[in-house]
């Protein structure tokens, strides 16, 4: 029989160590398991992005967060979370990746790729990143079809074509373009999203004015194909000559994890799971929620700085119930 400990923390990010921390803290016999590195979705954020929060509103433990600008760059923050690890010595296996849970006589089995455990109570803290909103159209499934991106060099003197208006598209359409790329956009709306970081959208707003990014407003793309694009404008049809498409439509929770333990959601658009604010405890009795994964698919109503604080109610609550 394996083990029983007193909680599993699924998500190895911010706010998975957060609640790492405050487990170690009560004394608890807890795991932390993260499907890839540390911080994983930090990791796989833009090598050059730079935080919209100030380095003071991502710290946690009373450790500071050292930075050499006001806002924080995505290397800042993976050496800050790294150091973080290793000053609590937390309790985190990466690169295994949970695959099937279920709760049995108030304990939770969790498989993963790597083993099996058992646990009295269990936090998700999985975030939001690991799965790309797809646009379901004919050829996104092509290799030139990225729902990621890392850095501008692979797109030196091609054709790119940035689908979306939020801060990864803008970040994304003025690095390739600023490298070379012939660059064009397609955005649902008249512009880039309002929210687009405040030092960052005049700069698109201006390349966009002076012709230098195309965009497509009020569009969507119809089709991709192997040397071009299909887009639906308000013209009608445009065919584009094209090498890459950068998909950034944005990232939705693992609903399925939520699914198998019988989390229940909200019947709009939003999918949010339910659980009590007062100390993140969902509808199923030892399954907390933590961080963003509590908005569903609004993954802007949560942030590292506005959810830290999810980790000292959970462990409060697990205290509390544990000692009655």
């Amino acid at each position: 029989m394996e083990k029983l400990l007193d909680l599993i923390i699924i998500g190895g990010g911010p706010i998975g160590l957060a609640c790492g921390i405050e487990a170690q803290k009560a004394g608890l016999d807890y795991l932390i398991l993260e499907k890839g590195a540390l911080t994983n979705s930090i990791y796989n954020y833009p090598v050059n992005m730079t935080f919209f929060s100030t380095s003071d509103r991502l710290e946690m433990a009373d450790i500071p967060f050292m930075s050499v600008g006001v806002k924080p760059t995505r290397t800042e923050a993976l050496e800050y979370y790294r150091r973080i690890f290793f000053h609590f010595k937390l309790k985190v296996n990466l690169y295994e990746a949970v695959q099937t849970l279920y709760k049995q006589d108030d304990v939770f089995h969790v498989s993963t790729s790597k083993g099996e455990y058992d646990s009295k109570k269990l936090v998700l803290a999985t975030g939001f990143y690991d799965l790309p909103n797809l646009m379901n159209i004919p050829g996104e499934d092509l290799p030139k079809v990225l729902h990621y991106y890392k850095e501008p060099w692979p797109f030196i003197n091609q054709k790119v074509l940035v689908v979306g208006g939020a801060n990864s598209a803008v970040d994304a359409a003025l690095e390739t373009w600023r490298k070379g790329a012939e660059v064009s956009m397609v955005l649902l709306g008249d512009e880039v999203d309002e929210n687009v970081k405040y030092w960052v959208r005049p700069d698109i707003l201006n390349r966009i004015k002076e012709g230098s990014i195309k965009a497509f407003t009020r569009s969507k793309v119809k089709e991709i194909r192997l040397h071009e694009v299909v887009i639906e404008s308000p013209e009608g049809e445009v065919t584009l000559e094209n090498d890459w498409v950068l998909a950034m439509t944005g990232y939705k929770p693992n609903f399925s994890l939520l699914d198998q333990l019988g989390v229940e959601m909200s019947l709009d658009e939003k999918r949010q799971p339910c659980y009590d604010q007062t100390n993140q405890e969902s509808n199923v009795p030892g399954v907390y929620l933590a961080g963003v994964v509590c908005g569903g698919l609004n993954t802007r109503e949560f942030f590292i700085e506005n959810s830290i604080v999810h980790a000292a109610s959970i462990l409060k609550d697990i205290k509390a119930k544990m000692e009655k």
